[in-house]
């Protein structure tokens, strides 16, 4: 059985933290968004640590390795929707877009290990 204890995994520690940082956001962006782009930002980055949970249960690594490919998609979606903030609202999410391309590059080589073992 190849189940994870997401809790201990670095990449699902580092997506909370992200998702953290981005609701600290959520509260710059204009209030008449709150169906629209706040809602989707919140979405994708709650479903980052979310798959990451979800397919550490799984019982195959392969199993495994299709939630990370959800949670990678949801971490793109995100940082195309906080350069969207940055570029509509002067909102500087900088050091949120980096984080985020860290846990990207973290998901990607914890996915490519899972694959190969």
């Amino acid at each position: 059985m190849a189940v994870h204890n997401f809790r201990r995994l670095e990449i699902w520690k580092n997506s909370m933290e992200l998702t953290k940082s981005v609701y600290n956001i959520l509260s710059e962006i204009p209030i008449d968004e709150k169906f629209g782009l706040k809602s989707q930002i919140s979405r994708s980055s709650v479903s980052i640590p979310s798959n990451i949970a979800e397919g550490s249960g799984r019982n195959t690594n392969k199993d495994f390795a299709n939630f990370l490919s959800y949670s990678l998609g949801s971490s793109y979606e995100l940082e195309t929707q906080l350069i969207l903030v940055q570029e509509l609202f002067n909102i500087d999410c900088e050091k949120i877009i980096n984080d985020c391309q860290q846990v990207q590059k973290m998901i990607f080589g914890f996915k490519n290990n899972l694959i190969k073992n």
